[in-house]
């Protein structure tokens, strides 16, 4: 596995992709709307920044609500989402996704359970 992205919850992406891009030099490489989601990518040398602005009720406009902007999850790239998914249930994680499911870029992901995994949301996210 290797780092895949960081998902930043926020609810302006774009004032956000400017600060970055001043800040990091990084630019936006993709964008679609997604799930009720406006979705940015940001690309770095070993990943990218993908920041979720909600435009319509979902999941990321709650947890703006409940928590505020930030880091909502951690992705990791895998070559096979279902032995990664498996592995997961070997060691004992709560998978919120229990088969894979098509996200962002039309990628195959699937999510770990927060309880699971210290606190973290982890994303499997296979190309």
């Amino acid at each position: 596995m290797r780092f895949e992205h960081a998902g930043i919850a926020t609810d302006n992406a774009e004032g956000l992709a400017f600060l970055y891009e001043d800040l990091f030099g990084c630019e936006i490489v993709h964008e679609e709307r997604f799930e009720g989601l406006k979705l940015l990518f940001l690309e770095l040398d070993n990943g990218y920044f993908e920041l979720l602005e909600p435009v319509e009720e979902s999941p990321i406009g709650e947890y703006l609500e409940e928590n505020g902007p930030g880091i909502h999850h951690v992705a990791l790239r895998t070559d096979d989402i279902g032995e990664a998914l498996g592995r997961a249930r070997e060691v004992g994680v709560e998978l919120i996704d229990e088969t894979p499911r098509r996200g962002a870029w039309g990628h195959e992901v699937a999510f770990l359970h927060p309880k699971s995994t210290g606190g973290a949301l982890i994303e499997f996210v296979q190309h």
